[in-house]
């Protein structure tokens, strides 16, 4: 098997690796980086467990080879926020938008990608977002909930101390 060399940064560190040509963005993340926050559900792309985002587009990594993100800025559910909650991730918490929390980092990832491009989605343009993302869980009411709760949160001004 072939082998390339490639460059990414993933979550604002730069990485360089040797690999094997068929090896997908999702095991490189997970099992040469050790970003198990990343899932594997289906390798089918059919739940959305393993969407990240490359280069600010929410993709499932278990399609992608690693030599395609050669370059690439790449954001995990680990890089959401590094400083503490991301507004997304409080959402998730306190509206109670997981159960098992298989779904919950392609959840994330693509949710970040929609309220970035449009920070007050209506209820159905949030739907249409995830839609690509499955649940077996939560019947996504409280999803949504915990998406609109972060759009909230992210509109809202900081006080200063």
């Amino acid at each position: 098997m072939s082998k390339h060399t490639i460059s990414v940064t993933v979550n604002g560190e730069s990485h360089t690796a040797e690999v094997e040509s068929r090896l997908l963005l999702v095991h490189f993340l997970r099992e040469t980086l050790g970003m198990t926050g990343t899932h594997i559900g289906c390798d089918t792309t059919s739940c959305g467990a393993c969407t990240i985002q490359l280069n600010g587009t929410p993709v499932k990594s278990c399609t992608v080879f690693a030599v395609q993100a050669d370059g690439a800025e790449i954001l995990t559910v680990e890089g959401l926020d590094k400083d503490g909650l991301h507004p997304l991730q409080e959402g998730f918490w306190q509206e109670h938008g997981l159960q098992c929390g298989f779904c919950t980092p392609g959840m994330l990832m693509t949710s970040e990608a929609l309220l970035r491009n449009n920070p007050d989605p209506s209820e159905q343009e949030i739907r249409v977002a995830i839609s690509g993302n499955l649940c077996r869980c939560t019947g996504y009411v409280n999803i949504i909930k915990s998406i609109q709760y972060a759009a909230d949160k992210m509109k809202t001004p900081v006080e200063a101390d």
